[in-house]
C-alpha cells in the first residue's frame, strides 16, 4: 500500500517537473532578449559558404592542362 501511494505521487511530482521544464524552455526560446543570438545562430552555417568553396575555374583549367 504504501508503495502504491509512493509511486503515485512521484509520478504526479515528475509531470509537474517535466511540464515546468517544458515551459521553462518554451520561455527561454521565445524571450526577446534572445532574438540577436539566434539571428546570429542561424547564420553560423552559411557564414564560411564562400571562404573555403575552391574557384571553380582554376580546378578545371588544371585538369586540362
Amino acid at each position: 500500500m504504501a508503495i502504491d501511494n509512493f509511486t503515485i505521487h512521484a509520478s504526479s511530482i515528475m509531470t509537474v517537473v517535466s511540464l515546468a521544464t517544458f515551459l521553462g524552455i518554451l520561455w527561454w526560446t521565445f524571450s526577446a532578449r534572445r532574438n540577436d543570438d539566434f539571428a546570429e545562430a542561424e547564420r553560423i552555417p552559411f557564414a564560411d559558404e564562400f571562404l573555403d568553396a575552391p574557384d571553380q575555374t582554376s580546378r578545371t583549367e588544371d585538369r586540362h592542362v
